[in-house]
């Protein structure tokens, strides 16, 4: 399997504003089109989707923990140019980044469980913002802080 994505587990209750998904998100061989998510204090709040959106209403509220993140991901492997349908790699795009709904990785300090584990990839090149402890992190598909 290729590697290429920087992840770790959210604090359950801080992330807060909205997302639209631009490519389809598969679960259970089901395909679901333009998911769009708000999240207050962690929690979806809003959920709509073009295409299968009582499957992704449905996949909510399969229990307390899928309703928020257990992982936030950015995928950094150019050699993955384009998207298959399939996660593990679609996830590890160069200038995407993936969010999973339910349960987290404990070795990132996630406390939040669930059945479910649903990895959600977006298309970051254009229109994205990802804000970290009040800083722009990463901005249309490149990190924006000097690690150096």
């Amino acid at each position: 399997m290729p590697d290429g994505e920087i992840f770790t587990g959210p604090v359950e209750n801080s992330v807060n504003g909205y997302i639209s998904f631009s490519y389809p998100a598969i679960y259970e061989g089901r395909e679901i089109l333009g998911i769009k998510l708000g999240f207050e204090n962690g929690k979806v709040i809003e959920a709509r989707a073009d295409k299968n959106e009582d499957f992704l209403l449905k996949m909510l509220e399969t229990d307390a923990g899928a309703k928020y993140l257990g992982e936030f991901a950015i995928g950094t492997n150019e050699k993955i140019r384009r998207f298959t349908k399939n996660t593990l790699f679609d996830e590890k795009i160069s200038g995407t980044f993936h969010v999973a709904l339910g349960t987290g990785f404990p070795e990132t300090g996630s406390k939040n469980k669930s059945a479910i584990h649903w990895d959600l990839v977006c298309d970051a090149h254009s229109d994205c913002e990802i804000w970290v402890d009040d800083e722009l992190f990463y901005k249309d598909g490149d990190f924006t802080l000097d690690f150096g």
